[in-house]
């Protein structure tokens, strides 16, 4: 594979040169935002996502490092963030183009969500992705200390594990896919489907959300890679399967990620998010029914299936217009990608098409905003809401479900979620429905909108359990868990591998 030339003896020479991080996260964008003021200095900013949550205790906590790319053209910055050593990996325009809007999200995102879109394979985009995986590597290569944790994040960086292993076969490496892995029938189109298949397994340890994608994951090993794997199912946090790979064993795992809801929930009882919640019903002239969807602005998020749902709702009378709103957040994403332009178009064609038919001078049906909103104002959303409204028609977790879920301590509201969605398997109490089914989602709908005050604290009581009990810090600590923990491995006579022994670390909270 693309990057072994580099190496000298397969692995790390004699007099190399280690890092001093023993723990180093490697993802495609850096845990802080470059912000240029009016006067030209230069702000970073900590970005707000669940991962840099997750681990920045654990980056704290020893020498830690965070390879990856600033978000900006050209820019090489390292940041000084204090307790975590930056190493930023710059990209050119090109490289922006072909790396990650090219391979990154109109081949590899498409194709592991379901061919909503068709993906497109360019052989300039794949070298570009090989090379930037390349260079990810190299600068990782260089942070970890002798021994070191890896831990590599989600669908750009898939042939890190492999590079990184070859350059450093002394770190203990870990990988997770953030988004779905598909069904082995759609995998297969890939041109490069074996490259990615055993950059994958260069990892120690590979996870996914879900039991499925790991089921995927070992079949396409021993099909495309040639390699003994276990043949039993995978659990949840346990019952992990096993790749061998010459002499080394990869454990492949579903590993659901969350939130940190503790934090959630203590944002979501204070007095101004409160306040500000009930201002939100004023505004809204205080409706009896408040629905809510909080989405990227993309193809996956299923923000027209809701529309249509609730257009025809309106239009069979199912819903009254007078004492309903619908309130759609969608936050821009990925604006110069034609197929994106083309959705947007459509979403806010449909909502001009609700608002004409069925809502009034100064009081629209839905209320749409395609911005950012700052975190606070949308923790005050969730707690305003009575509906929320989660209906992708496919997601590798989808985390707004259980953002919402974990700012109900009033077990007031109700969960509309669809069943392609990572979180429908463990959110179990929600009003789950099948996207493509628009009578089912409206059925759901209604439900949720019509359900008695007891059955509804009895579903979110069922769902915040669920939610408080895993957060994003249980997520990490049990996939670290894991990749610390040791397992032995006997092979049988069909090829098939299965488990000897798993450490308790393993399953700790299975």
């Amino acid at each position: 594979m693309a990057g072994s030339e580099d190496v000298t003896h397969g692995g790390a020479t004699a007099d190399q040169h280690f890092g001093d991080a023993e723990f180093v996260v490697v993802a495609n964008r850096l845990p802080v935002d470059k912000e240029v003021l009016p006067d030209g200095t230069v702000n970073w900013k900590r970005s707000p996502g669940g991962l840099v949550t997750a681990l920045e205790p654990i980056l704290r906590s020893q020498t830690g490092a965070w390879v990856g790319w600033s978000g900006i053209a050209d820019s090489d910055d390292n940041p000084d963030i204090e307790g975590i050593d930056i190493h930023a990996v710059p990209l050119s325009t090109q490289e922006i183009a072909e790396y990650y809007e090219g391979f990154s999200n109109a081949t590899l995102w498409p194709l592991y969500h379901d061919l909503l879109v068709k993906p497109e394979y360019h052989r300039e985009w794949w070298d570009t992705y090989v090379d930037v995986n390349r260079r990810f590597a190299e600068e990782t290569a260089k942070a970890a200390a002798e021994g070191a944790v890896v831990w590599i994040q989600d669908y750009q960086l898939q042939l890190v594990p492999k590079m990184l292993r070859m350059l450093r076969p002394d770190l203990k490496i870990g990988f997770f896919l953030h988004i779905p892995f598909p069904p082995v029938e759609l995998f297969m189109q890939l041109p490069w489907r074996t490259e990615i298949v055993e950059g994958l397994l260069g990892a120690d340890l590979i996870g996914f959300h879900l039991p499925g994608g790991a089921q995927n994951f070992l079949f396409l090993a021993r099909r495309l890679a040639g390699q003994a794997t276990s043949k039993g199912t995978v659990g949840v946090r346990s019952r992990f399967g096993v790749v061998q790979v010459g002499f080394r064993t990869v454990r492949v795992g579903a590993f659901p990620i969350s939130i940190d809801s503790g934090d959630l929930d203590a944002k979501a009882k204070s007095k101004e998010i409160r306040n500000r919640a009930r201002e939100i019903r004023k505004d809204l002239g205080n409706p009896k029914t408040i629905m809510l969807g909080v989405d990227r602005l993309d193809y996956t998020k299923g923000i027209d299936v809701r529309l249509k749902a609730v257009s025809e709702l309106l239009a069979e009378k199912r819903l009254d217009p007078e004492d309903t709103v619908m309130i759609q957040l969608a936050t821009p994403s990925r604006e110069r990608v034609e197929s994106y332009v083309q959705m947007r178009a459509g979403i806010e064609q449909l909502v001009g098409n609700i608002n004409g038919s069925f809502g009034s001078v100064g009081q629209p049906v839905v209320q749409y905003l395609h911005r950012p909103v700052p975190r606070d104002e949308l923790i005050a959303f969730f707690v305003a809401a009575d509906v929320m409204l989660v209906t992708p028609l496919r997601d590798g977790m989808n985390l707004v479900a259980k953002e919402y879920v974990a700012c109900r301590s009033d077990l007031g509201g109700s969960l509309v979620l669809s069943e392609f969605t990572g979180a429908a398997s463990e959110l179990r109490s929600a009003y789950q429905a099948n996207p493509y089914d628009l009578e089912g989602v409206k059925d759901a709908i209604e439900a949720a909108v019509g359900q008695t005050t007891a059955d509804g604290r009895k579903r979110m009581r069922a769902l915040r359990r669920q939610v408080m009990a895993h957060d994003v810090a249980k997520w990490a600590e049990s996939f670290l868990g894991t990749l610390a923990s040791v397992t032995e491995t006997a092979t049988d006579a069909n090829r098939g591998v299965h488990l000897v022994q798993t450490s308790d670390a393993a399953d700790q909270d299975a």
